[in-house]
């Protein structure tokens, strides 16, 4: 099958995808504020557990710095399509249940546009909500009536990228990602209670999102010998309000008559995306040894977020502060690769491992939310055939746990799938 006929189908797959909301977690943390974070890296980041910033790779799209898109090499398109799949277990008050999902992570091309000139577009998760759950309690803790709370959820944001990466001097280069961004919020709590005597009452929140999403990036690489190079590399995404007017409808149904009555509130410009930088450094020994560390800030702490609440008989739904913290995140990790023109295949073969822990985002009933620990490993194996020996199948397996105190604690193994394929789509043909 030609790349360009693989293309088309993984572009009508993804927007398949997307426009039927599919989410890529189960975790009731995406309940809260935009949802689940995403990973948002490639299959070949996603064995270093997402290092990214320092890398200039010319047979891979690192669209989380797109001064990068410089290096991609010549005469080449490049086109990447990752997926997922993942089991969790969830712990509470010594109670333990598994679940387990898969998911279309990613789709990104590249290609070299002019000399120092890249360019790369693509179609990227940011966040993900998704979950189904309920708590079932006895009213006042004693007697034979019980009550029963239902939390379900779906939907996240997604972007549509397009970005430009230009190297004006020689070891140095930066680069801009514009994005279409958008998704829709869908989540709900009902409370039911057993003696038919008691109202139901229900709780929808619903918003769609219609914005855009500007990322910058440089990079700098020094050459400290004729083997060894250093590359420092930073991003800055734009925070700004999504131009979002979240809903809650409230809805109260008498227990005797069936009779509903319902009231919805309207938070205009409720939603924010919060600014955030990163920073990381690459050391490239001979491009057989790539080792690097990456942090990021995620600007949360000063991030409103609409919160239904009922005070003296009277209810309202308004922005609130202190919903959020500011959000750390470090990795570390890197890659070995033999030989990367070797003539034999396991010359040719990458071996990658990271190491990441970041610090909550979330508040919780005025809790911090839960601190993330993960470690990946991963292979990038080289497809050699008769037609095309630049592709690579790119295999990563990652540990992730979620825990803080008195909270729901999450273990999670996901597998990531993704496939390179490079062809060298615009040499020119000759005719003896």
């Amino acid at each position: 099958m030609k790349v360009k006929t693989i293309v088309v189908l993984a572009l009508a797959l993804t927007v398949s995808h997307l426009a039927n909301a599919q989410s890529g977690t189960n975790s009731p943390y995406s309940q809260y504020g935009l949802g689940y974070l995403s990973e948002q890296t490639s299959g070949f980041n996603r064995g270093m557990n997402g290092l990214a910033l320092g890398f200039r790779e010319h047979n891979q799209v690192n669209h989380l710095n797109p001064a990068s898109y410089s290096s991609v090499d010549s005469l080449s398109f490049i086109f990447d399509i990752g997926v997922s799949g993942q089991l969790t277990n969830f712990t509470e008050n010594n109670q333990k249940i598994n679940a387990n999902n898969a998911d279309l992570e990613y789709i990104v091309a590249g290609f070299r546009a002019f000399r120092h000139v890249g360019v790369s577009f693509g179609l990227i998760p940011i966040t993900n909500v998704g979950y189904n759950y309920s708590t079932t309690n006895r009213v006042g803790g004693i007697g034979t009536t019980t009550y029963t709370n239902t939390y379900t959820g779906s939907g996240g944001l997604h972007e549509a990228y397009l970005g430009i990466g230009w190297e004006p001097l020689k070891g140095f280069s930066f680069g801009v990602n514009v994005g279409y961004l958008w998704g829709d919020f869908d989540r709900s709590v009902v409370n039911e209670y057993s003696d038919n005597t008691t109202n139901t009452v229900s709780k929808a929140y619903s918003a769609s999102v219609s914005s855009y999403k500007v990322d910058l990036g440089v990079q700098y690489t020094a050459r400290l010998s004729k083997q060894n190079s250093l590359t420092l590399g930073a991003t800055y995404s734009l925070g700004h309000n999504l131009g979002a007017d979240p809903t809650c409808t409230v809805s109260s149904t008498n227990a005797q008559t069936q009779v509903t009555e319902t009231e919805t509130f309207t938070v205009k410009d409720g939603l924010e995306l919060p600014s955030s930088f990163a920073v990381g450094l690459l050391w490239n020994h001979s491009n057989r040894w790539k080792i690097g560390l990456d942090y990021s800030l995620q600007k949360w702490a000063k991030t409103q977020f609409p919160i239904y609440s009922t005070t003296g008989g009277v209810s309202t739904y308004a922005l609130a502060d202190n919903q959020f913290d500011d959000r750390h995140k470090i990795t570390f990790g890197g890659e070995y690769c033999p030989k990367e023109y070797g003539r034999k295949f396991f010359q040719r073969m990458r071996y990658r491992a990271g190491v990441s822990y970041a610090t909550p985002y979330l508040k919780i009933n005025g809790l911090d939310g839960p601190k993330e620990m993960s470690v990946s490993m991963g292979l990038g194996i080289p497809i050699v055939n008769g037609y095309n020996n630049r592709s690579i199948l790119n295999l990563g397996v990652q540990y992730a746990r979620m825990d803080a105190a008195q909270l729901i604690k999450e273990n999670t193994f996901r597998i990531c799938v993704g496939i390179t394929f490079n062809e060298r789509w615009f040499a020119k043909w000759k005719v003896e």
